[in-house]
């Protein structure tokens, strides 16, 4: 009698509910720790992404097609540790998937939208790389602002699109049995349009890549000391495009595999396991920045110029980037 009192004093919301299938009892402390993780996640990634934002828009020497492209994986990463992890405090993926409120339908929208254009940028990125390394003397032709803003406004609208279909598909399901496995296969559907084909893709481009690069890495002594330095940079950003992707797969690709397994198994039954591997999977959010940081010098440059404030007291915008 004591212990249906207890139950019927606790919050039903999905803290407690996530709290009560890890932990195996509700307690506030854990939901304190789980939000307050939470928000430092969503802190750190928007003022990461931000410094991405605004060294490619303020810095002139990072106006290039990859940079654009860039760009576009900060803007999703920034609006996923604005909005969805916010959003993911209070709605989890697992209590949403038999909801169909204007919060959960928005946070589950923009969970796929977001997470789905990450990775379309880092294919529309790979493609920049294969053509820089591998066809460098048609790679201005090719590659062109106007080539970049169609990739970009592409890794935009197809996570738009299905994340509307699959929302509108879910809606019409009846919810009463099937309504977490009809949601699962759906989104399966989605992912084999907007993970898996990109990633065969990538990893065949990212292969092509490899041994080209290995192919000038063998011709080097017949280039002049320019010409082996300018390999070196081609080589090295090829590199951290590569560390990027492979981040990002160590991130997603365990949400992917789990909600696949789930899928063709139709379980119903997943506990906290898809939402813990969503979370791991929006870390990825937070990480990109750091690799740029770490990697990239001219990044880091302009990261320090910018938490410096120099740029908001002299005009840096034709500064050379070291």
């Amino acid at each position: 009698m004591e212990q249906g009192n207890k139950t019927q004093t606790l919050p039903l919301n999905t803290c407690y509910k996530l709290a009560s299938s890890v932990l195996t009892e509700a307690t506030s402390t854990a939901c304190m720790l789980l939000s307050l993780f939470l928000s430092t996640a969503s802190t750190v990634t928007v003022c990461g992404n931000l410094l991405v934002i605004t060294s490619v828009v303020y810095f002139r020497q990072l106006h290039t097609p990859t940079n654009a492209l860039i760009l576009s994986l900060a803007v999703a990463d920034l609006l996923v540790g604005a909005v969805v992890l916010p959003l993911t405090m209070k709605f989890s993926v697992s209590t949403c998937l038999y909801n169909r409120s204007v919060f959960c339908l928005i946070r589950s929208s923009l969970d796929m939208i977001l997470g789905s254009c990450s990775i379309l940028n880092l294919c529309c990125i790979s493609v920049d790389r294969y053509y820089a390394v591998c066809q460098p003397l048609t790679y201005r032709f090719k590659i062109n602002n106007h080539v970049i803003g169609i990739m970009i406004l592409i890794s935009w609208f197809l996570p738009a699109l299905f994340a509307v279909g699959f929302q509108l598909g879910f809606n019409r399901a009846n919810c009463v049995q099937r309504c977490l496995s009809f949601a699962l296969v759906t989104q399966f559907i989605s992912f084999v349009f907007l993970f898996y084909l990109p990633l065969i893709l990538m990893l065949c481009l990212y292969l092509k890549i490899f041994l080209v690069a290995q192919k000038q890495a063998n011709s080097l002594q017949k280039h002049t000391k320019s010409r082996e330095n300018a390999n070196k940079l081609e080589k090295k950003a090829t590199k951290t495009l590569a560390v990027i992707m492979g981040v990002f797969l160590l991130c997603w690709l365990p949400s992917f595999f789990c909600i696949t397994i789930v899928s063709f198994s139709r379980s119903s039954d997943t506990g906290p396991l898809i939402e813990i591997l969503n979370w791991l999977a929006l870390s990825n959010s937070l990480l990109n920045p750091f690799i740029y940081a770490f990697f990239y010098s001219w990044f880091r440059s302009a990261f320090l110029l910018i938490i410096s404030g120099k740029i908001f007291f002299t005009d840096l915008t034709n500064v050379t980037l070291q």
